[in-house]
């Protein structure tokens, strides 16, 4: 009887620090729904749906913006800077309508979500979203190494086709595979990749592309501050034209590096999280970290987007105040050669 105490304290306290595992299970509904065992379920989801509440927030509040501020028919004549943000707007919004459908349906029923084909079809969109949002980011990091190291633009195409076959169509593709193959599912918390039948596909789909993604971006990044900071220290002695073409690249990739600085933030924690269950079972507190980050990316692209409109704001009252110097030097000049007339 001693014994029998003994080890059933020891699953309680091992399930406490760990996912439980899948050994036997043939599928991710054989798997129990995390948190129920050790009373760590409303801890979880909780979190992750107040995050995502705020994150759709924040994402409906930098679309309206958006389109207040300037006409959807001019949409591509916008700046990227402002076509990114409006891109990964809706990335987050439909990764946050999804993900709080499941996350909910989880929490009302305190089960798996059946039936199978709309778990499925959450897995999918999530799926989607989320490799959509690292490619455009990507996309992003690499326009702006090219911005300044070759002093040219990466041309996305007539009506950004180009930007949107490859962050979109490629994921869709993917998704497409794996859901014929029937590799998506429940993983125990939400619905993604199916926890026992898609622990392979998770891997090459989720956390290969991430990690890829992560370094590229570091590197990128890391390269991308080193010249801008290189080329800021020759502006001082540069004047002219050559000077204010730097200038406007400088501040363009500046704007962009804001997008990148907001992914590391959103998505250290799955990045982390691949890589521990590749080695060791994951602590569950890590997979807390993985359902709050990842869950504010509107928030963080909202952050990145006020930015942007403050030093759009801050650019053109420089701007008006040069024109406004201008005026008053041109002014003084004309009352100094009037009054030596006179």
């Amino acid at each position: 009887m001693e014994n029998i105490t003994k080890n059933v304290t020891g699953l309680e306290v091992s399930s406490a620090k760990s996912l439980p595992s899948s050994d036997g299970a043939k599928s991710g509904y054989d798997l129990p729904v995390y948190g129920l065992e050790n009373g760590q379920f409303y801890s979880i989801h909780i979190p992750a749906i107040t995050c995502i509440i705020l994150s759709f927030i924040s994402v409906v509040a930098i679309l309206v913006a958006s389109l207040r501020l300037q006409s959807i028919k001019t949409f591509f004549s916008w700046t990227k800077s402002e076509r990114f943000v409006v891109y990964l707007a809706l990335c987050d919004g439909l990764f946050n309508v999804a993900h709080s459908m499941d996350h909910t349906h989880i929490v009302l029923t305190r089960n798996h979500v059946y039936p199978k084909e709309l778990c499925e079809f959450y897995g999918f969109m999530l799926a989607e979203f989320i490799t959509a949002q690292n490619l455009m980011v990507n996309v992003v990091a690499l326009n702006v190494f090219v911005l300044i190291y070759f002093k040219k633009d990466l041309n996305f195409g007539s009506y950004d086709y180009r930007l949107l076959l490859y962050t979109f169509g490629l994921p869709c593709a993917g998704g497409s595979v794996a859901a014929y193959f029937g590799t998506l599912g429940p993983n125990g918390t939400f619905c993604y990749f199916d926890g026992v039948k898609g622990e392979l596909v998770n891997v090459f789909f989720t956390t290969v592309p991430l990690l890829a993604v992560l370094l590229m971006n570091i590197v990128f990044y890391a390269m991308t501050w080193r010249k801008i900071s290189t080329e800021s220290r020759r502006l001082q002695h540069t004047l002219g034209q050559e000077a204010a073409t730097i200038r406007a690249s400088l501040q363009a990739a500046k704007t962009m590096s804001l997008f990148v600085t907001a992914f590391f933030a959103q998505w250290w924690a799955m990045a982390l999280y691949g890589i521990w269950q590749m080695i060791a079972p994951v602590p569950q507190s890590l997979f807390q970290f993985v359902t709050t980050f990842s869950n504010i990316g509107g928030i963080l692209n909202g952050v990145v987007y006020i930015i942007i409109r403050r030093r759009r704001a801050t650019a053109k009252a420089k701007k008006m105040a040069t024109k406004e110097k201008q005026f008053q030097d041109i002014k003084s000049v004309s009352e100094k050669v009037e009054n030596s007339s006179v």
